[in-house]
């Protein structure tokens, strides 16, 4: 809020009596103690007489260092309202004040109180600040759906309070994020039909809808297992020319998988291949978490294949299939750094069955390369799993676990890092001469 640029007008009324060292008779302005504190009274009276942007400013930052929670915000939602009795010209200063409580420990950003400075603001014909709060507001809640959904509901409350119907589509594209919320939210909420109804009232307001509403829709139906519906709109998505991305593959392929749909999985894999959208760790973890097989055989680290041949042979069905497709793309050497100091194997964001099988797959390719003499043989090797930060229970990192039994079943000479202890090391030649 800092970037907002707040110009105090100058005096609002000219015909306010002086003050000469003496309190006038009779109040200037009357306001009702049941709508405000009596020291939100004495502060909105003090502002009445100021004459310039300095005191006022002085005064408003007195007023809060010196207020109780309520009692500030409570002066606040009166300048807001747009049933209050104060003198109209004291509405300009909301935003100074607004501003200032910001600053306060004890201030929680509150869509409601943002929504109504918003509507005053354009009431009073202030656009570009208006636009900064906008802004602000969508960037602070981009990735929290429901609640950006929630601060849409009180704008539209606000604007239609204060008569501002007119206005309220024009605010910086708001009528498009109004909608992009409303259908985030609504498929969040287990509501996908309901979603769609929106999407076509975007075609009836003149909007088309893009791939971030069909996302919303695709993974709307599919978390309910509504793949009729589901693959309906991934079809709708393609005939109207947007991408099926790797990020909305991977949604449909999570949404099969929690239904144990490994068949449909293997279809969906091999059409991604076709179309040439890339796999990613993502794709590893929907697939792999949802392979039954694998899971189980990781849960007890004492007993599990180390090696793809092995591990194809002990699965049966549309594991082995999944497998095979996973394997022929190009997740590990995007996981994977080879140069003449150093091989690093990242296993950052993968899930235990991912990095268990990126890990077979990283020792052939490292097998292979040492062998094929075109690869410089690296001073180091290091596999980094991390320190279990985002685990489930945070400092036992399964990843790292399973790693470090596979290192002691193999005889492999790396070992934990002792400057990192996320981190297996070893040195290149020794590893070569493990691998061949």
């Amino acid at each position: 809020m800092g970037s907002l640029n707040v110009r105090i007008p100058p005096p609002w009324n000219h015909n306010v009596r002086r003050l000469h060292n003496q309190e006038p008779q009779q109040p200037l302005c009357h306001f009702p103690s049941a709508s405000l504190s009596k020291q939100g009274q004495r502060f909105l009276r003090s502002l009445v007489v100021t004459r310039d942007s300095k005191t006022a400013n002085r005064l408003i930052s007195k007023f809060v260092a010196s207020s109780p929670q309520f009692i500030a915000l409570n002066a606040l939602s009166h300048l807001l309202s747009p049933h209050s009795t104060h003198p109209h010209h004291l509405s300009s200063l909301a935003l100074p004040l607004y501003l200032r409580i910001t600053e306060e420990s004890w201030f929680k950003w509150n869509p409601k109180l943002v929504a109504e400075l918003m509507a005053m603001l354009d009431k009073q014909g202030k656009h570009e600040e208006t636009e900064a709060l906008m802004s602000e507001t969508v960037g602070k809640l981009e990735f929290r759906e429901r609640e950006l959904v929630v601060f849409y509901g009180n704008l539209i409350d606000s604007y239609c309070k204060n008569d501002l119907k007119g206005e309220f589509h024009e605010i910086c594209g708001l009528k498009r994020h109004g909608y992009k919320s409303m259908v985030s939210g609504l498929c969040e909420m287990g509501q996908p039909h309901e979603a769609e109804n929106r999407v076509e009232e975007m075609r009836v307001e003149g909007l088309k809808p893009t791939g971030f509403e069909f996302r919303c829709l695709v993974y709307g139906y599919g978390r309910l297992g509504l793949f009729e519906e589901m693959e309906r709109c991934v079809k709708k998505m393609e005939s109207e020319g947007l991408e099926v991305d790797t990020v909305c593959s991977n949604m449909v392929l999570s949404s099969y998988g929690a239904c144990n749909e490994l068949s449909r999985m293997v279809l969906w894999l091999q059409k991604m291949k076709d179309l040439g959208i890339p796999f990613s760790i993502r794709t590893y973890n929907s697939v792999l978490n949802s392979c039954s097989t694998i899971m189980s055989t990781l849960q007890d680290l004492n007993d599990f294949p180390v090696s793809i041949t092995e591990l194809t042979g002990s699965l049966n069905g549309d594991e082995v299939l999944l497998v095979e497709e996973l394997v022929e793309s190009c997740v590990l050497n995007e996981a994977m750094e080879w140069n003449s100091m150093e091989v690093k194997l990242d296993l950052h964001g993968m899930h235990v069955g991912s990095a268990y099988l990126i890990m077979l797959q990283w020792m052939e390719e490292v097998r292979f390369r040492f062998s094929d003499g075109n690869y410089a043989i690296p001073a180091e090797v290091t596999v980094v799993c991390g320190l279990g930060k985002h685990s489930s229970v945070r400092g036992e990192s399964p990843v790292k676990a399973m790693v470090k039994e596979m290192v002691i079943r193999t005889n492999c000479p790396l070992r934990i890092d002792r400057n990192n202890i996320g981190c297996f090391v070893g040195k290149g030649h020794v590893v070569k001469n493990w691998l061949c």
